[in-house]
């Protein structure tokens, strides 16, 4: 993708633009914090929300764009189907709800939220059936390991179009993130920020002094020189106007690859190989 500004997009799978810049809202409560959050974001430039059933605030979501009076054809909105609705006739019916929460006639990207085995692949199949009533514009999984995803691919008539997993400087997962781009699945960024441990981590403490940034924006400008579509929560707006203070400058290969050998296979959230939520 090319890295323009904060409204910059990459092109999924079916020709629909991502902005690769969004705001994550997991943890955020209903009502004002999200609410002032979203605010926040759009008066900064930002046009990608992604939040999820599990979040309990996609009241806040509608309510916040309405508010904003920016077009809602402009705004990009994620939301996922939680494990609990999943299955074909749960999954059909938890769309829904999310639609009435949110007040829209269209979402902009539906997520499969986790890999519930034994039920992911009829969850996808009522996902495909919204993708062609055209009341979802891209459909997509999150935290999906790559033989899970070769499975779901076995069954689907239609290739998911976006994988959101964890990702950050310590948890690379590069083999998946080949695998995705070898099947043009757009690879998405959660917790790219290790809540907050990128400022620790010395050698990206050295890269923000070379370049008079942060730790935090060096890290986001890496996943956008990567291709990856990022998602950094934050709820307070000095902290959202700060994430999107990245596209006056561009890391070296060099530097990049002194990120990309920071790798441990070092997870902060839960292993979508065992989970049991």
């Amino acid at each position: 993708m090319k890295i323009t500004n904060i409204q910059g997009t990459s092109r999924l799978g079916n020709g629909v633009e991502i902005p690769y810049l969004g705001l994550g809202i997991y943890g955020m409560y209903e009502g004002n914090e999200t609410i002032h959050a979203i605010e926040s974001a759009f008066e900064a430039g930002y046009r990608h929300i992604d939040t999820a059933t599990l979040y309990q605030n996609e009241r806040s979501v509608g309510e916040a764009i309405r508010r904003s009076g920016i077009e809602r054809s402009e705004i990009f909105v994620t939301t996922k189907v939680w494990n609990s609705d999943q299955g074909y006739r749960n999954t059909l019916e938890a769309f829904q709800r999310s639609l009435d929460n949110l007040q829209f006639n269209y979402i902009d990207l539906y997520l499969i939220h986790w890999p519930v085995q034994g039920k992911y692949v009829d969850t996808w199949n009522a996902m495909e059936e919204l993708y062609k009533k055209s009341v979802v514009r891209a459909i997509g999984v999150s935290n999906f390991m790559q033989h899970q995803l070769e499975d779901l691919m076995s069954y689907a008539e239609i290739i998911p179009m976006v994988n959101q997993v964890e990702f950050h400087p310590y948890l690379q997962q590069q083999q998946l993130y080949r695998f995705c781009i070898r099947h043009n699945i757009q690879f998405e960024s959660w917790a790219p920020l290790m809540r907050g441990h990128v400022n620790e981590i010395p050698v990206i403490q050295k890269m923000a002094i070379k370049y008079k940034k942060t730790p935090v924006q060096i890290v986001l400008r890496w996943d956008l020189q990567k291709g990856i579509v990022t998602i950094p929560k934050s709820a307070r707006k000095e902290r959202i106007n700060s994430n999107s203070e990245i596209f006056d400058f561009i890391l070296s290969e060099e530097d990049m690859i002194a990120i990309n050998a920071l790798d441990k296979n070092n997870r902060i959230g839960p292993d979508p190989e065992n989970f049991v939520f």
